[in-house]
């Protein structure tokens, strides 16, 4: 705690008394030395005299409030007015004191601006925690763009679909819009469709009153209403019945929602992020989604990589992983030999970052040494690493097993980039045109349902295209 008083008798009996309340006091007599040992300490607690020669009390408040925000400074004066007391509330005063001071006055005040200085930095440590959290990890091309298209996108209101395989991260990328738009400070309000049955998908959206149906026992306000001015998160927006659908479409057109057994109609301001793992376009085809629905969520569609498609970003993700999990349950953080790295970057992730993260989580509980090894995988990682593309005892010739290892890697590469070929050749580092002459020399077969010329189809090349349905090229 700092005290600041030009008045030495003051100085020292307010230091006095909150010392034997265990509070440690610096002084100083003066604005410009207070001032001083503010930046380099930065109290959580100020107290400081309004009138003083040289630099006046409300300026220093003023220049500490800019330097640290969570300082709580009580305003002391023996002249005050209200005129006074208003201007230093205005400047963030936590309170002013006037002299004489009482001593329980004193105390009171100071413990209560250490209670809000306690909940401040809880607060903003919750918060720190929560954004760490959802932070999107990655540094990968396809990670890149993605943030690129985030930063894009969060600025404006358009509604946006996020497509791509489960455990890729879409609420991730989600949240990340939302903290980055104009409504940050308003709510960000996340809804399952898939695990919110039918019958109860209407009224956990849009409310219900009281009595409406059996089990509405009292009134209930929507997803929609409690977002207003906020962001609304649909996920698996796919499941959603066609009846809940028709009333989306409804606050996407018009901003307007209704109760179940209501016939008011509110007007809502939400922002809808939207996404699934389907592909709506056969969904839609069989009848069970809205056309209508998909062209107003689909304004600007983003794609999710899978972590096939951003190997690079593995090393990150583990050490991501380790940090959060070891601060988050007060374990120990251990390393990965690279035999263990490189087992996992090459393991084919069905699950994608979410199965990543628990397997990250499982081998620090349960791997006994430090670094973790690769006796500590499961096995399923092991049986994959050992299993070879082919039988070396069917090879004989050396030529043979160097058309079948060049066929196995580069079978190996076009999958990882899903067939496109420009950038399978950028980053193998090999001429296009001298990769399609080994696809066909040694007789990979490519994909039919696939462009394999394209530059970027669902790449981080790719441009956004309004007729495409979640290809954003992240």
């Amino acid at each position: 705690m700092l005290l600041i008083d030009d008045e030495k008798n003051i100085l020292e009996s307010i230091k006095m008394v909150l010392n034997y309340e265990n509070y440690p006091v610096e002084t100083t007599n003066n604005g410009v030395d207070g001032l001083y040992l503010f930046k380099k300490t930065k109290f959580d607690i100020v107290i400081l005299d309004v009138k003083m020669p040289g630099q006046d009390g409300l300026e220093v408040l003023k220049n500490m409030k800019e330097i640290n925000p969570f300082s709580e400074i009580i305003m002391i004066s023996g002249h005050s007015g209200i005129e006074e007391a208003m201007n230093a509330a205005r400047l963030g005063a936590f309170d002013f004191l006037e002299k004489p001071i009482s001593r329980d006055k004193l105390i009171l005040t100071v413990r209560n601006a250490a209670e809000k200085v306690k909940l401040l930095k809880e607060n903003y440590n919750l918060k720190t925690v929560s954004e760490e959290k959802y932070r999107l990890v990655g540094d990968s091309p396809a990670i890149k763009k993605l943030k690129e298209t985030i930063q894009k996108v969060a600025r404006t209101n358009s509604t946006v679909l996020i497509t791509g395989q489960s455990g890729t991260g879409k609420e991730l990328i989600a949240r990340s819009i939302h903290r980055q738009s104009p409504r940050r400070n308003n709510k960000f309000v996340q809804v399952n469709c898939a695990a919110i049955p039918d019958e109860l998908i209407e009224s956990e959206l849009f409310g219900h009153e009281k009595g409406s149906f059996t089990g509405a026992y009292e009134k209930k306000i929507g997803k929609f209403e409690n977002a207003h001015r906020g962001s609304i998160f649909l996920d698996e927006v796919g499941d959603l019945s066609l009846r809940a659908q028709a009333k989306v479409l409804r606050v996407l057109e018009e901003g307007e929602s209704q109760r179940v057994g209501s016939a008011e109609i509110k007007k809502v301001d939400v922002r809808v992020i939207a996404a699934t793992n389907k592909d709506l376009k056969e969904e839609i085809g069989g009848g069970r989604f809205r056309e209508d629905l998909f062209f107003r969520l689909n304004v600007v569609p983003i794609h999710s990589p899978s972590l096939a498609e951003r190997r690079e970003d593995i090393p990150l993700l583990i050490e991501h992983f380790t940090r959060f999990f070891s601060e988050e349950s007060n374990y120990r953080p251990k390393k990965f030999t690279p035999e263990v790295m490189e087992s996992i970057r090459q393991f084919d992730w069905k699950g994608n970052v979410r199965e990543l993260r628990n397997l990250v989580e499982r081998l620090l509980i349960m791997s006994e040494g430090d670094p973790v090894t690769v006796d500590d995988l499961p096995e399923q990682m092991l049986e994959a690493k050992v299993k070879a593309p082919f039988s070396f005892k069917d090879i004989t010739l050396w030529k043979d097993f160097k058309v079948l290892s060049e066929k196995y890697f580069l079978e190996e590469k076009l999958k990882e980039y899903r067939y496109n070929i420009a950038r399978t050749a950028r980053e193998i580092d090999l001429p296009r045109s001298n990769l399609y002459k080994k696809i066909e020399n040694i007789g990979i077969m490519l994909p039919q349902h696939l462009e394999a010329d394209e530059e970027s189809p669902d790449l981080e090349d790719q441009e956004e295209s309004p007729g495409s349905a979640g290809n954003d090229g992240s």
